[in-house]
């Protein structure tokens, strides 16, 4: 199934999947050499918004939560590359430590820590779950809708190891991500493995300089295929130094607004489009959709009442926004069964291991979709991803389709690979 594109501007992304299919060997070699000179995250999800004159990534978690909603078709992908990635960095490996989110009663993160055990578990690894949450005393039983339970555990720490009671793991596994700081009790593990990073968390992270990369990677990558990266590339700025609650910073955010959105509407004209565009404001840090703002003129930020200040300076987890990021919004054209949706994709280590359509039937094309009410409809990668069938008409094969979304997602992954290279606190340790 290919979503439909509800819209006449399909023309320019025709012509990109094209492009990309007709260079896919010199794309793969380039892919190849990157990761000959960096270090993929250890696994990755990357959502990406189709507006039929552009394909680009919106946004890139490195603690992605949503592996349930890959199909057991899928599977077989993923624990391949579970392999791959540990072969790679603990080929000894004998225990895997997961340690989840706090917020471990959310039955559908739930499933998707079930998947991620069964996932390592395949791939050769005894997994078991610790808990960063304190009052986890002993060994809890947490119950999921369809009867069966984890049980998750309280971490031991001693000396430069942390594990579980009669339980040593070589790797941790961290589906956790810090945005509310690091605990202590994750820092100097120095004889163990700990993935991601604790740089990699929200703690740390900023997503200016994620995209940052990504604008050079897009940069490197439009060379080789011979086009404008702006096709592949939201523009963006950020505005640090801001108080929500107290007004202070805005004149600064609606310049940077009114700059963006200029820059956007001179992009549109060299390339026709009659849309009227838009920027979204977002904290620099964090992925629960907390805190958004679409703004189409620059002067809707000169009077924000008491209300819309407080939405833009919550990030969630209760805590305060005073950094944020412009990004050119990018509309999706794409509907499934006339609901709006935004393709997602997984990989583990550098491999595309599947991926679904983000669904949401009350939001609008220029709308986050990361909302409570969206649904996932999952991609056909398991069957097709790295299979495109060269030749067919553009636009009407999915496996083409998915190829080029596995592309860009591949893109704003080696985008995160430098990002964490330029925020590596003890980088100067591997030169």
């Amino acid at each position: 199934m290919v979503p439909h594109l509800v819209t006449a501007l399909n023309g320019p992304i025709n012509e990109l999947e094209a492009r990309v299919l007709e260079s896919m060997p010199a794309t793969e070699r380039w892919f190849r050499l990157e990761w000959m000179e960096h270090t993929p995250p250890f696994y990755t999800s990357v959502d990406i918004r189709n507006a039929g004159f552009k394909l680009a990534p919106v946004d890139t978690n490195l603690f992605p939560g949503g592996f349930n909603n890959l199909t057991p078709e899928m599977l077989p992908l993923a624990v391949q590359a579970a392999m791959a990635a540990i072969e790679k960095i603990c080929p000894e490996a004998k225990n895997l430590l997961l340690i989840p989110e706090n917020h471990t009663r959310n039955s559908f993160y739930l499933t998707n820590v079930r998947r991620l055990i069964q996932i390592f578990t395949q791939a050769g690894l005894n997994v078991r779950l610790g808990s960063l949450d304190e009052s986890v005393k002993a060994p809890t039983a947490i119950q999921l809708p369809d009867g069966s339970e984890l049980t998750v555990e309280p971490l031991v720490r001693t000396r430069g190891r942390l594990g579980l009671k009669d339980f040593d793991p070589c790797t941790i596994l961290l589906n956790n991500d810090l945005s509310t700081g690091l605990p202590q009790v994750l820092e100097g593990l120095h004889e163990q493995y700990l993935l991601p990073p604790l740089h990699a968390g929200w703690a740390v992270r900023r997503k200016s300089v994620h995209f940052r990369a990504y604008e050079e990677v897009a940069k490197k990558f439009a060379k080789l295929l011979g086009m404008d990266p702006w096709l592949i590339n939201p523009m963006f700025s950020t505005t640090t130094d801001l108080n929500f609650a107290e007004g202070t910073g805005l004149d600064a955010l609606q310049t940077q607004a009114d700059a963006l959105l200029s820059k956007v509407r001179r992009k549109y004209k060299e390339y026709g489009i009659q849309e009227k565009p838009f920027i979204v404001i977002k904290p620099d840090s964090g992925t629960e959709g907390f805190g958004l703002m679409t703004v189409r003129d620059a002067k809707e930020l000169a009077d924000l009442n008491l209300k819309a200040r407080a939405k833009l300076g919550a990030s969630g987890r209760g805590l305060e926004v005073s950094s944020v990021i412009l990004q050119e919004g990018v509309p999706t054209y794409e509907r499934v069964n006339e609901a709006v949706a935004e393709p997602v994709v997984y990989m583990i280590d550098r491999y595309v291991v599947g991926g679904f359509y983000r669904v949401h039937a009350e939001r609008g094309r220029d709308e986050n979709l990361n909302t409570p009410g969206s649904s996932y409809v999952p991609l056909a990668f398991a069957e097709s991803g790295q299979l495109p069938r060269l030749g067919e008409k553009p636009g009407a094969s999915a496996p083409n389709r998915f190829y080029m979304y596995g592309v860009i997602a591949r893109l704003a992954m080696l985008a995160a690979s430098y990002e964490l290279e330029t925020t590596d606190p003890d980088a100067e340790q591997y030169d």
